[in-house]
Protein backbone atom coordinates (compact mmCIF):
# COMPACT_ATOMS: atom_id res chain seq x y z
CA UNK A 1 0.00 0.00 0.00
CA UNK A 2 1.11 3.72 -0.27
CA UNK A 3 0.11 6.54 0.47
CA UNK A 4 -1.74 7.58 -3.00
CA UNK A 5 -4.02 4.16 -1.73
CA UNK A 6 -5.42 5.98 0.92
CA UNK A 7 -9.09 7.06 1.33
CA UNK A 8 -8.60 11.01 2.64
CA UNK A 9 -8.58 12.41 5.11
CA UNK A 10 -6.09 9.73 6.51
CA UNK A 11 -3.94 10.05 9.90
CA UNK A 12 -0.49 9.49 8.61
CA UNK A 13 2.83 9.17 10.90
CA UNK A 14 6.38 9.51 10.06
CA UNK A 15 8.32 6.26 10.61
CA UNK A 16 11.69 8.14 10.54
CA UNK A 17 10.33 10.98 12.67
CA UNK A 18 8.50 8.72 15.06
CA UNK A 19 11.67 6.30 15.82
CA UNK A 20 13.40 9.75 16.28
CA UNK A 21 11.22 10.99 18.87
CA UNK A 22 11.30 7.71 20.57
CA UNK A 23 14.89 8.02 20.73
CA UNK A 24 15.13 11.43 21.69
CA UNK A 25 12.97 11.15 24.63
CA UNK A 26 14.68 7.58 26.04
CA UNK A 27 17.64 9.26 26.01
CA UNK A 28 16.50 12.50 28.01
CA UNK A 29 14.15 10.76 30.38
CA UNK A 30 14.95 7.10 30.53
CA UNK A 31 13.05 4.10 32.48
CA UNK A 32 11.31 5.69 35.42
CA UNK A 33 11.89 9.19 34.49
CA UNK A 34 9.09 9.10 31.86
CA UNK A 35 5.44 7.73 32.17
CA UNK A 36 4.47 8.12 28.78
CA UNK A 37 0.52 9.66 28.96
CA UNK A 38 -1.22 7.34 26.06
CA UNK A 39 -4.33 10.21 25.60
CA UNK A 40 -1.91 11.66 23.24
CA UNK A 41 -2.30 8.89 20.49
CA UNK A 42 -4.84 6.24 21.60
CA UNK A 43 -2.81 3.55 19.58
CA UNK A 44 -1.61 0.37 21.73
CA UNK A 45 0.73 -0.33 18.96
CA UNK A 46 2.25 2.52 19.67
CA UNK A 47 2.72 2.51 23.29
CA UNK A 48 4.38 -1.07 22.94
CA UNK A 49 7.02 0.91 21.11
CA UNK A 50 7.29 3.39 23.65
CA UNK A 51 7.50 -0.06 26.03
CA UNK A 52 10.57 -1.05 23.78
CA UNK A 53 12.76 1.52 24.47
CA UNK A 54 12.63 1.30 28.34
CA UNK A 55 9.01 2.41 29.42
CA UNK A 56 7.47 0.04 31.49
CA UNK A 57 4.58 2.83 33.47
CA UNK A 58 2.22 4.68 31.64
CA UNK A 59 -0.14 7.76 32.25
CA UNK A 60 -3.82 7.09 31.04
CA UNK A 61 -6.98 10.01 31.09
CA UNK A 62 -9.48 6.95 30.71
CA UNK A 63 -10.61 3.93 32.20
CA UNK A 64 -10.93 2.64 28.62
CA UNK A 65 -7.15 3.97 28.41
CA UNK A 66 -5.96 1.56 31.28
CA UNK A 67 -8.05 -1.60 29.75
CA UNK A 68 -6.55 -1.15 26.46
CA UNK A 69 -2.87 -0.88 27.47
CA UNK A 70 -3.68 -4.03 30.09
CA UNK A 71 -5.31 -5.73 27.45
CA UNK A 72 -2.40 -5.33 24.89
CA UNK A 73 0.19 -6.59 28.13
CA UNK A 74 0.95 -3.27 28.80
CA UNK A 75 -0.61 -2.93 32.44
CA UNK A 76 2.29 -3.37 34.63
CA UNK A 77 2.48 0.02 36.16
CA UNK A 78 -0.95 2.16 35.10
CA UNK A 79 -1.23 5.54 36.57
CA UNK A 80 -5.30 7.41 35.74
CA UNK A 81 -4.27 10.68 36.38
CA UNK A 82 -8.05 11.84 36.82
CA UNK A 83 -10.53 10.98 39.20
CA UNK A 84 -13.22 8.68 38.61
CA UNK A 85 -16.27 8.38 40.64
CA UNK A 86 -16.86 4.79 40.07
CA UNK A 87 -13.73 2.78 39.97
CA UNK A 88 -15.34 -0.99 39.25
CA UNK A 89 -13.56 -1.56 35.78
CA UNK A 90 -10.40 -0.57 37.59
CA UNK A 91 -10.81 -2.96 40.93
CA UNK A 92 -11.74 -5.60 38.05
CA UNK A 93 -8.40 -4.87 36.70
CA UNK A 94 -6.59 -4.99 39.81
CA UNK A 95 -8.60 -7.96 40.58
CA UNK A 96 -6.94 -9.88 37.33
CA UNK A 97 -3.14 -8.65 38.65
CA UNK A 98 -2.69 -5.47 36.68
CA UNK A 99 -1.51 -2.48 38.85
CA UNK A 100 -3.82 0.68 38.42
CA UNK A 101 -3.26 3.87 40.32
CA UNK A 102 -5.74 6.50 40.89
CA UNK A 103 -6.15 9.80 41.15
CA UNK A 104 -7.93 11.58 44.24
CA UNK A 105 -9.20 15.40 45.27
CA UNK A 106 -11.91 14.87 48.05
CA UNK A 107 -13.35 12.79 50.19
CA UNK A 108 -15.67 11.57 47.41
CA UNK A 109 -13.03 10.04 45.15
CA UNK A 110 -11.11 8.49 47.91
CA UNK A 111 -14.51 6.58 48.64
CA UNK A 112 -15.02 5.83 44.91
CA UNK A 113 -11.64 4.34 45.23
CA UNK A 114 -12.04 2.28 48.13
CA UNK A 115 -15.61 0.89 47.04
CA UNK A 116 -14.54 0.42 43.38
CA UNK A 117 -11.73 -2.49 44.62
CA UNK A 118 -8.67 0.00 43.73
CA UNK A 119 -5.65 -0.16 46.26
CA UNK A 120 -3.23 2.38 45.38
CA UNK A 121 -3.69 6.36 44.53
CA UNK A 122 -2.04 9.58 44.29
CA UNK A 123 -3.19 12.74 45.80
CA UNK A 124 -3.92 15.12 43.01
CA UNK A 125 -2.84 18.48 43.72
CA UNK A 126 -4.27 21.98 42.01
CA UNK A 127 -0.73 23.47 40.71
CA UNK A 128 -2.11 26.43 39.23
CA UNK A 129 -4.33 24.74 36.98
CA UNK A 130 -8.04 25.40 37.08
CA UNK A 131 -9.16 21.94 36.80
CA UNK A 132 -8.73 19.02 39.11
CA UNK A 133 -6.77 19.03 42.58
CA UNK A 134 -7.26 19.55 46.11
CA UNK A 135 -5.37 22.37 47.47
CA UNK A 136 -1.99 21.98 48.45
CA UNK A 137 -2.94 22.64 52.01
CA UNK A 138 -5.23 20.08 51.78
CA UNK A 139 -3.32 16.97 50.74
CA UNK A 140 -1.73 15.63 53.75
CA UNK A 141 -5.52 15.55 55.16
CA UNK A 142 -6.49 13.71 52.17
CA UNK A 143 -3.89 10.98 52.17
CA UNK A 144 -4.48 10.09 55.89
CA UNK A 145 -8.44 9.75 54.86
CA UNK A 146 -6.83 7.81 51.98
CA UNK A 147 -5.00 5.53 54.47
CA UNK A 148 -7.65 4.91 56.47
CA UNK A 149 -9.69 3.50 53.95
CA UNK A 150 -7.06 0.83 53.16
CA UNK A 151 -5.76 2.43 50.05
CA UNK A 152 -1.99 2.74 49.84
CA UNK A 153 -0.45 6.52 49.11
CA UNK A 154 2.00 6.33 46.45
CA UNK A 155 2.90 10.02 46.37
CA UNK A 156 1.20 13.23 44.79
CA UNK A 157 0.47 14.46 41.44
CA UNK A 158 0.06 18.14 40.06
CA UNK A 159 -0.09 18.89 36.76
CA UNK A 160 1.14 22.44 35.42
CA UNK A 161 -0.59 22.55 31.96
CA UNK A 162 -1.12 26.07 32.40
CA UNK A 163 2.71 26.42 31.79
CA UNK A 164 3.74 23.62 29.52
CA UNK A 165 2.70 25.45 25.85
CA UNK A 166 4.29 28.99 27.08
CA UNK A 167 5.88 29.96 24.28
CA UNK A 168 8.76 31.87 26.45
CA UNK A 169 11.29 29.62 27.65
CA UNK A 170 12.35 31.69 30.70
CA UNK A 171 8.75 32.32 31.73
CA UNK A 172 8.03 28.43 31.30
CA UNK A 173 11.05 27.91 33.44
CA UNK A 174 9.67 30.21 36.27
CA UNK A 175 6.24 29.16 36.84
CA UNK A 176 6.85 25.38 36.53
CA UNK A 177 8.99 25.81 39.28
CA UNK A 178 6.29 27.56 41.07
CA UNK A 179 3.90 25.08 40.43
CA UNK A 180 6.49 22.13 41.83
CA UNK A 181 6.93 24.52 44.75
CA UNK A 182 3.45 23.75 45.90
CA UNK A 183 3.79 20.04 44.83
CA UNK A 184 6.65 20.05 46.72
CA UNK A 185 5.07 21.27 49.86
CA UNK A 186 1.79 19.04 49.56
CA UNK A 187 4.54 16.12 49.10
CA UNK A 188 5.92 16.31 52.44
CA UNK A 189 2.79 16.21 54.00
CA UNK A 190 1.81 12.97 51.65
CA UNK A 191 5.29 11.02 51.45
CA UNK A 192 5.16 8.24 49.22
CA UNK A 193 7.61 7.70 46.07
CA UNK A 194 5.86 9.44 43.20
CA UNK A 195 6.15 12.92 42.66
CA UNK A 196 4.39 12.70 39.62
CA UNK A 197 3.96 15.48 37.23
CA UNK A 198 4.80 17.62 33.43
CA UNK A 199 4.22 17.07 29.90
CA UNK A 200 5.72 17.60 26.92
CA UNK A 201 6.52 21.35 27.03
CA UNK A 202 8.54 21.34 30.37
CA UNK A 203 10.15 17.70 29.80
CA UNK A 204 13.41 18.95 30.10
CA UNK A 205 12.88 21.82 32.66
CA UNK A 206 10.62 20.04 35.37
CA UNK A 207 13.72 18.39 37.49
CA UNK A 208 11.59 18.52 40.33
CA UNK A 209 8.67 16.10 39.56
CA UNK A 210 10.06 11.90 39.95
CA UNK A 211 8.38 11.76 37.13
CA UNK A 212 7.40 13.26 33.55
CA UNK A 213 3.77 12.81 32.36
CA UNK A 214 4.64 13.87 28.72
CA UNK A 215 2.58 12.20 25.59
CA UNK A 216 2.38 14.49 22.67
CA UNK A 217 6.81 14.62 22.24
CA UNK A 218 5.88 11.34 20.21
CA UNK A 219 3.68 12.56 17.21
CA UNK A 220 4.35 16.55 18.17
CA UNK A 221 1.74 19.18 16.68
CA UNK A 222 2.01 22.34 15.18
CA UNK A 223 1.44 24.34 18.84
CA UNK A 224 4.10 22.67 20.62
CA UNK A 225 6.40 22.89 17.97
CA UNK A 226 6.79 26.37 17.99
CA UNK A 227 8.88 25.90 21.81
CA UNK A 228 12.21 24.90 19.78
CA UNK A 229 12.06 21.42 20.79
CA UNK A 230 14.15 18.53 19.32
CA UNK A 231 11.24 16.18 18.58
CA UNK A 232 9.83 16.49 15.03
CA UNK A 233 7.07 16.40 13.39
CA UNK A 234 5.83 12.81 13.02
CA UNK A 235 1.61 12.71 12.34
CA UNK A 236 -0.40 14.77 9.48
CA UNK A 237 -3.70 14.52 8.34
CA UNK A 238 -3.48 13.59 4.61
CA UNK A 239 -6.29 15.31 2.33
CA UNK A 240 -7.02 15.54 -1.19
CA UNK A 241 -7.75 19.33 -3.00
CA UNK A 242 -11.22 18.89 -4.18
CA UNK A 243 -11.72 22.01 -5.07
CA UNK A 244 -9.71 25.13 -6.55
CA UNK A 245 -10.54 28.33 -7.26
CA UNK A 246 -9.57 31.22 -9.88
CA UNK A 247 -9.87 33.52 -6.95
CA UNK A 248 -6.96 32.31 -5.33
CA UNK A 249 -7.94 29.50 -3.43
CA UNK A 250 -8.28 25.80 -2.78
CA UNK A 251 -10.75 23.78 -0.84
CA UNK A 252 -9.17 20.09 1.16
CA UNK A 253 -11.53 17.11 2.02
CA UNK A 254 -11.04 17.32 5.81
CA UNK A 255 -12.10 19.79 7.86
CA UNK A 256 -13.53 20.58 11.75
CA UNK A 257 -14.33 16.55 11.88
CA UNK A 258 -10.76 15.94 11.40
CA UNK A 259 -8.94 18.03 13.44
CA UNK A 260 -8.82 19.15 17.44
CA UNK A 261 -9.14 22.91 16.40
CA UNK A 262 -8.58 24.18 20.06
CA UNK A 263 -5.26 25.25 19.76
CA UNK A 264 -5.66 27.03 16.43
CA UNK A 265 -6.31 26.32 12.75
CA UNK A 266 -4.04 23.05 11.34
CA UNK A 267 -0.94 24.10 9.13
CA UNK A 268 0.01 23.30 5.77
CA UNK A 269 3.80 24.27 4.73
CA UNK A 270 4.09 26.94 2.54
CA UNK A 271 0.33 27.93 2.36
CA UNK A 272 -1.58 29.90 4.46
CA UNK A 273 -4.81 28.31 5.90
CA UNK A 274 -7.95 30.31 5.93
CA UNK A 275 -10.57 28.34 8.04
CA UNK A 276 -11.77 24.52 8.48
CA UNK A 277 -15.32 24.30 8.13
CA UNK A 278 -17.36 20.28 8.76
CA UNK A 279 -15.12 18.91 5.99
CA UNK A 280 -13.42 21.29 4.03
CA UNK A 281 -10.47 23.06 4.58
CA UNK A 282 -9.70 26.44 2.77
CA UNK A 283 -6.00 27.42 1.89
CA UNK A 284 -4.13 29.49 -0.55
CA UNK A 285 -2.34 29.61 -3.04
CA UNK A 286 -4.05 27.51 -5.36
CA UNK A 287 -3.38 23.71 -5.93
CA UNK A 288 -4.74 21.25 -8.43
CA UNK A 289 -7.20 19.40 -7.84
CA UNK A 290 -6.55 15.96 -7.15
CA UNK A 291 -3.23 17.09 -5.25
CA UNK A 292 -2.31 15.26 -2.25
CA UNK A 293 -1.73 17.23 1.19
CA UNK A 294 -0.34 16.65 4.60
CA UNK A 295 -1.97 18.97 7.14
CA UNK A 296 -0.22 19.54 10.46
CA UNK A 297 -2.97 19.26 13.62
CA UNK A 298 -2.38 22.42 15.90
CA UNK A 299 -3.43 19.75 18.47
CA UNK A 300 -2.52 16.00 18.63
CA UNK A 301 -4.96 14.50 21.32
CA UNK A 302 -8.13 15.45 20.11
CA UNK A 303 -7.14 15.06 16.34
CA UNK A 304 -6.10 11.19 16.89
CA UNK A 305 -9.38 10.48 18.71
CA UNK A 306 -11.29 11.49 15.71
CA UNK A 307 -9.62 8.89 13.71
CA UNK A 308 -10.40 5.14 13.59
CA UNK A 309 -6.76 4.42 12.34
CA UNK A 310 -3.19 5.33 11.78
CA UNK A 311 -0.42 4.88 9.16
CA UNK A 312 2.77 4.73 9.75
CA UNK A 313 4.83 5.37 6.28
CA UNK A 314 7.87 6.47 5.11
CA UNK A 315 6.77 10.01 3.97
CA UNK A 316 9.78 10.34 1.27
CA UNK A 317 8.67 6.89 -0.56
CA UNK A 318 5.08 7.18 -0.30
CA UNK A 319 5.23 3.37 1.35
CA UNK A 320 2.99 2.56 4.24
CA UNK A 321 4.38 0.16 6.55
CA UNK A 322 2.10 -0.67 9.09
CA UNK A 323 -1.78 0.02 9.88
CA UNK A 324 -2.40 1.13 13.50
CA UNK A 325 -6.05 0.79 15.24
CA UNK A 326 -6.48 3.76 17.13
CA UNK A 327 -7.79 1.31 20.02
CA UNK A 328 -7.95 3.19 22.83
CA UNK A 329 -10.87 5.86 21.62
CA UNK A 330 -13.89 6.17 23.67
CA UNK A 331 -14.43 5.91 27.14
Amino acid sequence: MRLDDLVTPALVVDAPALEHNLTTMAAALPGERLRPHVKAHKCTALADRQAAVGYGGFTCATVRECEGLAAAGLGDDLLLANEVLDARRLGALVAAGHRVTLCVDSPETVEAAAAGGVREVVIDVNVGLPRCGCPPGEAGALAELAASRGLEVRGVQGYEGHVVGLEDADERTAKCRESMEMLRQAHKAVGGELMTAGGTGTYAINTWASEIQAGTYVLMDSAYGRLNLPFRQAVYVLATVISTSAAGWSVLDAGLKAFGMDHGNPAIDGSSVWFCSDEHLTFSPTRPVGDRVLVTPAHLDPTVAYHERMYLADLASGEVLEIWPVDLRGW
